[in-house]
């Protein structure tokens, strides 16, 4: 249920201020959500709030408890085993229903998981003077530190500092990487690589193709770790940790800390993905389901705000490459060949993983870029 007296203080909010003035002053300190945290914030400032007519459908929340994400064991999945015929059984069916699932016995230690999740608080909690050298809205740079993405296109922003790393197929050189966390970075970039890998070739053969199928298209060559950090918030019912979206990739693994807030969109509803120890989130994107021609879909998935918190979650994002020290990237992706027939025509034109991207930033979170390449 929605509280009426928060909807009359949003609509006076919303009035009562020139937000982009605010959304500069914001930008402009360079210390993110987590320097309003420590100015000692008690309400969440306006350009957080959202707006009255969208508040309900923001919030809005099933109280599903028979709905599960599907978690998927990957232990024993060597070529050619019952196991793997199974594990590729369970993802074909989560990805064409869900575009989502958790897995767990993929290989990477939970001493890792939590290394990496420590690391990432390690940085976030240093005072602003020295996170602020990494502080940018110029997304090609190799490390960047900043708060919203879409801070000047959201109707609203939301609450979250993300740092984040491109790292392959050039990953940054070592001085570039923050001190307090450069060693756990390198690491599990090279961990959920391979894993990234595995996941190609069990996806590749759920559509009925080849292992190495989507390697070869260079679907995992580039790929980008995202760190998010989620202070408690002071007035969770007002804003979003993360609005409502799909990723812009073929696919992203993620790492998420015990805290929670995670959702997904199945059958209109909203569910709850509980953090399981030692798990990872697999979610498809958008450009899988362009070349899957609507067989696999794109994950919807949302963070809620939390009083608890904060919350860290570390996003491996998986796309053709795209970092400015390469050359331009012109590889074209449409519907694969393969999967094509009179009876399943394609439907999706041919675009570029930079192309998409564009088009996707362009139109802010919260908005599929999808429909844009639809026939």
């Amino acid at each position: 249920m929605v509280d009426t007296h928060l909807n009359q203080n949003s609509v006076q909010d919303v009035l009562d201020y020139d937000r982009q003035k605010e959304l500069k002053a914001f930008d402009d300190t360079k210390a993110g959500v987590k320097g309003l945290i420590d100015s000692g914030i008690v309400k969440i400032p306006p350009i957080f709030v959202i707006p009255t007519d969208e508040l309900s459908c923001e919030k809005s929340y099933s109280g599903s408890t028979h709905l599960q994400v599907p978690v998927i064991d990957l232990k024993d999945i060597r070529e050619g085993g019952v196991q793997r015929k199974q594990v590729v059984e369970e993802i074909q069916h989560a990805s064409e229903t869900w575009g989502l699932f958790q897995i767990v016995n993929h290989g990477i230690s939970e001493e890792v998981l939590d290394d990496m999740i420590k690391g990432t608080r390690r940085f976030h909690e240093q005072p602003t003077e020295v996170k602020r050298e990494y502080y940018s809205r110029d997304v090609p740079k190799n490390v960047n530190f900043l708060s919203n993405y879409h801070l000047y296109k959201a109707k609203f922003a939301n609450w979250r500092d993300t740092l984040s790393f491109s790292m392959a197929p050039v990953a940054p050189s070592p001085e570039e990487y923050p001190a307090v966390c450069r060693d756990i970075v390198i690491s599990y970039s090279q961990q959920v690589k391979r894993l990234g890998l595995t996941l190609l070739e069990l996806l590749s053969e759920g559509l009925g193709l080849r292992s190495n199928h989507l390697a070869e298209m260079e679907c995992a060559a580039g790929h980008s770790l995202v760190c998010h950090y989620y202070p408690a918030c002071p007035e969770p019912n007002r804003t979003m940790g993360t609005s409502e979206h799909t990723d812009p990739d073929f696919f992203t693994i993620l790492l998420q800390d015990q805290i929670g807030g995670l959702q997904a969109l199945y059958q209109n509803q909203w569910v709850d993905i509980p953090p399981v120890t030692g798990a990872l989130v697999v979610n498809l994107g958008d450009l899988f389901q362009l070349i899957s021609n609507d067989k696999f879909i794109s994950a919807t998935h949302r963070v809620l705000a939390n009083q608890v918190g904060p919350r860290i979650s570390v996003a491996c994002l998986f796309s053709n490459p795209m970092q400015k020290q390469m050359q331009p990237v012109n590889r074209l992706y449409g519907p694969i060949k393969e999967l094509l027939s009179d009876d399943n025509p394609p439907l999706y034109r041919e675009t570029s993983a930079k192309e998409y991207a564009f088009c996707y930033g362009s139109k802010g979170l919260s908005n599929s870029a999808l429909d844009n390449f639809r026939l």
